[in-house]
């Protein structure tokens, strides 16, 4: 009676331990699923960071919105697209996308972008942009990380027939589109880019 006394802690023990061990595992057979899972997750993303089909279709929708930009795609040494550029804040802003790269039509590379401002604005915004580069200099500058926008730089709100009046400065002429949203303050201003080689993508 005293050994079968005796023996009884030791099973509930091994029991507990078994129930332990169980549990254990569960938690480590799901986290390794969340990883595999986030990791998929983000090897879809990275595929999908420089789309050219949407960079093509962001051309597209630019030149429907004024059909006189056209002559900017076709006369600029080159441009950069950046399908969507999400942006938000209130007081302190910021913002970040990512581009792609063209010169004389051919992809060259792709572009991150990211910004802080600092002013009245309120809310969020995504838009569109685009930036034309007139001459070498002002590419090169551009894909060597050597570009910022100056602090009170701003981009040239696409509508029909804007274009046509619109000019280069310091060698480069920005046009944006509005997606939807709210922000008041419409500077691209501080924006800093970094340029990413196709084999990045």
């Amino acid at each position: 009676m005293n050994k079968q006394k005796g023996l009884r802690p030791t099973i509930k023990t091994y029991k507990f331990m078994q129930m332990k061990s169980l549990r254990i595992l569960t938690v480590l057979f799901t986290l390794l699923l969340l990883t595999f899972s986030n990791d998929a997750f983000a090897q879809k993303r990275k595929r999908k960071k420089y789309d050219p089909a949407k960079a093509q279709a962001t051309i597209v929708a630019f030149k429907k919105t004024d059909p006189s930009l056209a002559s900017f795609f076709s006369k600029a040494y080159g441009y950069a697209v950046f399908p969507s550029i999400g942006k938000g804040g209130i007081g302190i802003g910021g913002a970040a996308g990512k581009g792609l790269i063209y010169k004389g039509g051919s992809l060259q590379g792709g572009s991150k972008m990211t910004q802080v401002t600092v002013g009245f604005q309120f809310g969020g915004q995504e838009y569109s942009e685009v930036i034309f580069f007139e001459d070498a200099d002002a590419y090169g500058r551009f894909i060597n990380n050597k570009y910022q926008f100056a602090a009170q730089a701003s981009a040239v709100a696409l509508k029909s027939g804007v274009s046509a009046d619109a000019k280069y400065t310091d060698g480069v002429a920005v046009f944006t589109m509005a997606k939807g949203g709210l922000m008041y303050e419409a500077s691209v201003g501080g924006q800093k880019f970094k340029f990413v080689p196709k084999s990045d993508f």
